[in-house]
């Protein structure tokens, strides 16, 4: 593996996946989670969804972007940040699905969505990128 490759695709994901993630949160899907999760939302903490994003974004750079960049395909990194976005999101979805009393069918559901998209989206925008710079 090749440290700088990876490291240069890594940070070049973070603005990526954070504007694209803030604009789904932000004004798309805002009045959709606050509509299903009611009460259950509180204030964000920005320190815990920082460091998710943070290490979301390793994962989804060893597990699809870097070996997408390897073979300088699209639609391997569409392929592979599609599952692994699908199954980051699914993880987290199901098990508040399974485990919390309330917990929307439809939130798991837009949510498990929404990550195979993103995952999908972050990783061919930052092959991309990674290729014309």
């Amino acid at each position: 593996m090749n440290i700088q490759t990876f490291v240069t695709l890594y940070l070049m994901s973070v603005p990526v996946f954070f504007a694209i993630d803030m604009v789904w949160l932000g004004l798309i899907a805002s009045n959709f989670y606050k509509s299903q999760l009611g009460s259950l939302m509180g204030d964000i903490n920005w320190t815990a969804a920082i460091i998710f994003y943070l290490i979301f974004l390793v994962g989804l750079t060893f597990f699809a972007i870097y070996p997408a960049a390897l073979k300088n395909s699209l639609i391997t990194a569409a392929i592979l940040g599609g599952l692994f976005g699908f199954f980051t999101y699914a993880t987290y979805d199901l098990t508040n699905l399974a485990t919390l009393k309330n917990w929307p069918l439809s939130v798991t559901i837009v949510d498990m969505v929404w990550g195979t998209v993103l995952g999908a989206v972050v990783s061919v925008i930052t092959l991309q990128a990674f290729n014309w710079f």
